[in-house]
């Protein structure tokens, strides 16, 4: 049997990269899925891939700032599959990249939205949906950028992922009486379209590869792994982390 079979899962962000490759193995791992992003087009694509290999699977464009998609990704899982088990609140924006001193407030405030609120309004709808069932697994991706590593230029980045662990942590002491599980994951530097905006040159890519232990990237279906231990019965005990899943980059100094 499938590891997550029987299981409902939300996932942002799903139409690339990190969100992409975990909506695909979770439905590979029996899970029923309900993934959003803004991008019409790429899910249509991820669901059309789905059910073609026999899962199930439902998405819904829209901006995870708005608070109403956060209220219908639950319903949806509510009403189409019949409950929620696992969300992954993994959709995020690198935003204004900037010296702090020249970073836009309309800048900061629309990373700290997309990464940081957005997440809040998801937890805000999916843990009642939890509890009703029993129990669930929240799953926030969050990053090394400021957490190992300060990257010059990306405070409001890496202030908004970093806010996620303390938001895991808090969701994790509030609700682990009730079967609930929180955790943030914190990938290393990841091969992703939006990675790439970063590492945009060879020569950004070797030095960005240099950082981490294991001198590579990662690529998306690594950091999805990571996610379906956290959402499956493999992570059972697991709550209230910062889930390192990052190549040895924090521990690195060669």
């Amino acid at each position: 049997m499938n590891s997550l079979t029987g299981k409902v899962a939300i996932v942002t962000g799903a139409s690339s990269g990190i969100g992409r490759a975990t909506a695909t193995l979770f439905a590979q791992e029996g899970a029923s899925l309900v993934v959003a992003a803004r991008g019409r087009p790429g899910l249509d694509s991820l669901v059309a891939e789905i059910e073609a290999a026999g899962g199930r699977a439902v998405a819904l464009a829209g901006d995870v700032r708005d608070e109403q998609l956060a209220k219908a990704l639950v319903d949806t899982a509510v009403a189409r599959f019949g409950g929620l088990d696992i969300a992954v609140n993994n959709a995020g924006t690198l935003g204004e990249m900037a010296p702090v001193h020249e970073l836009s407030t309309a800048g900061w405030h629309e990373t700290i939205d997309t990464n940081l609120t957005s997440a809040f309004l998801g937890a805000r709808y999916q843990v009642p949906a939890m509890v009703e069932r029993g129990g669930g697994s929240l799953i926030f991706t969050s990053t090394f950028v400021g957490t190992s590593v300060g990257f010059p230029g990306m405070s409001a980045y890496a202030a908004s992922k970093s806010g996620l662990i303390g938001l895991a942590k808090v969701i994790a002491a509030e609700f682990g009486a009730v079967g609930i599980r929180a955790n943030a994951v914190l990938p290393g530097g990841t091969d992703t379209p939006m990675g790439r905006v970063v590492i945009s040159t060879p020569e950004m890519r070797s030095f960005v590869e240099g950082m981490h232990a294991l001198k590579r990237l990662a690529e998306p279906e690594e950091i999805a792994r990571s996610m379906l231990h956290l959402a499956s019965d493999a992570g059972s005990f697991i709550t209230g982390t910062a889930f390192l899943v990052e190549g040895g980059v924090s521990i690195c100094r060669t």
